[in-house]
């Protein structure tokens, strides 16, 4: 029997009834990712992910759910679907995902999702798809594997990647997903720190916030999120700006908040002029105790060549330190492309964790 396909609403609370579609969508990409990974960490909980479907204004997510009974509850749930349409920057692109619980593969519910998210987009003037897959590890030197067009990185021609390619999407760029144990060694960074603060000069200091972005920094903090949409590598993929200003950052920071996510923001600055030249900013939540996720990094590139991506890395993870003292692991991504981040990344101690693939097609006519 095919399963029924449901819309998940934004739920009145996080415990009240119609929250059982949501958390259903939780519990299956939490059984995907144990699957891949062995944890839970990257994962939204239940908080961020009605937090993703309460934004109409820049990036309004919708979401469905594959259900094989009536009984309304997560354990129902045996996939998921979503649909992301960008009102700013990539206005031309839909960005969907689609999973199916393990133990659920191989009867037609992932199929059903995908054709059900293409009548979607169709019904939009967007012709550019893209999706992300997750995949364990980098294949091995004798495995079947996919090649990044770029020639940097490939992932294994899994289930995963034999569902995308099923569905008319192309690779076009594979991310390394690394991992960093918590607690630093305090030498180890405070020699890193050192370094890059010897590189940097006198021209540039750093700040740290946690939680609060000082006002008179939002104006040029919204610029450095806006050139972060372009600055690192995308291959093959369609991307354009994406533009940020005080309100989004305030309304971004609103929803962080009601979602129960802490941000710790770093910030170089460069004295000559005032001004920002880059930042790096990463978040937690009460949820997932042990788990950080690294979020974005980016110098301008008129201040390269200082070391200042270290330099605001250290400064960050030195506040972290003492504000999450009970993070065990640190999470980000980075295109295999980008060899100056992830040298960063491995001095300062990151693994390869797993890998990421960038999916995208463009839908001829119906």
């Amino acid at each position: 029997m095919p399963p029924t396909i449901l819309p998940v609403p934004l739920p009145a609370s996080l415990t009240s009834p119609d929250a059982w579609s949501l958390a259903g969508v939780v519990r299956v990409r939490e059984e995907i990712d144990r699957e891949i990974r062995g944890h839970a960490d990257l994962v939204p909980d239940l908080a961020l992910s009605a937090e993703m479907i309460s934004d109409r204004v820049y990036r309004p997510l919708d979401r469905w759910v594959a259900v094989v009974d009536d009984s309304q509850t997560p354990e129902s749930v045996v996939g998921h679907a979503s649909l992301r349409l960008p009102q700013v920057g990539d206005t031309n692109v839909a960005v969907v995902d689609v999973g199916v619980e393990p133990r659920w593969r191989g009867q037609g519910i992932g199929t059903a999702l995908a054709a059900h998210l293409e009548a979607e987009i169709r019904a939009t003037a967007r012709r550019i798809v893209q999706a992300d897959t997750s995949h364990s590890r980098s294949p091995q030197p004798d495995a079947e594997a996919l090649h990044a067009p770029s020639g940097a990185g490939a992932v294994p021609a899994d289930a995963y990647a034999r569902f995308a390619l099923a569905q008319g999407f192309a690779l076009e760029q594979v991310e390394r997903q690394s991992t960093l144990d918590l607690p630093l060694d305090p030498d180890h960074l405070a020699a890193l720190a050192g370094e890059a603060s010897s590189a940097a000069g006198a021209d540039y200091r750093t700040h740290v916030w946690v939680d609060e972005l000082p006002e008179e920094w939002e104006e040029q903090y919204a610029i450095l999120m806006t050139r972060m949409t372009t600055a690192a590598p995308t291959g093959g993929m369609d991307h354009a700006e994406d533009v940020w200003d005080v309100a989004r950052l305030r309304d971004a920071a609103s929803r962080r908040r009601a979602s129960g996510r802490v941000a710790v923001i770093g910030a170089v600055e460069h004295r000559p002029t005032g001004s920002l030249a880059g930042y790096s900013v990463v978040e937690y939540t009460d949820s997932r105790p042990e788990s950080v996720i690294q979020a974005d990094t980016l110098v301008l590139d008129e201040h390269r060549g200082h070391r200042l991506g270290m330099l605001v890395k250290t400064a960050l993870m030195g506040t972290l330190a003492s504000v999450r003292p009970e993070a065990r692991r640190i999470h980000t991504w980075n295109a295999q492309e980008n060899a100056h981040m992830l040298a960063i990344n491995v001095d300062l101690g990151y693994r390869p964790a797993s890998v990421a693939a960038q999916w995208q097609r463009r839908l001829g006519a119906a």
